[in-house]
């Protein structure tokens, strides 16, 4: 005999594995994004919680974060700020 998924080991252990792999996140935050979109929580099947929990697991395991340190940011911000310097560049390296 087959057994039944027991829906909601599958979800403590996604929620825990998602605290200990990103503990900069709250487990609030987790929840809230994994069932942003979704609409009412109240009925929601465990199955569904399950799946919304790996999508969102997923999504998190996808996202790579585009700066790699805050140098890099500040950089960014103060070349930002200073944009005049910046097309004065591109006007002198234009000339033919």
């Amino acid at each position: 005999m087959k057994r039944k998924p027991n829906y909601q080991k599958q979800i403590l252990a996604l929620l825990e594995d998602l605290c200990k792999t990103y503990p900069e996140y709250n487990m609030g935050r987790h929840l809230s994004t994994a069932l942003d979109g979704y609409g009412e929580s109240w009925g929601l099947p465990d199955k569904e919680f399950v799946f919304l929990l790996e999508k969102y697991r997923t999504r998190m395991e996808l996202d790579i974060p585009h700066i790699a340190d805050n140098e890099e940011l500040d950089q960014i911000l103060r070349e930002g700020m200073d944009l005049d310097s910046l097309f004065k560049e591109e006007e002198d390296g234009d000339s033919y």
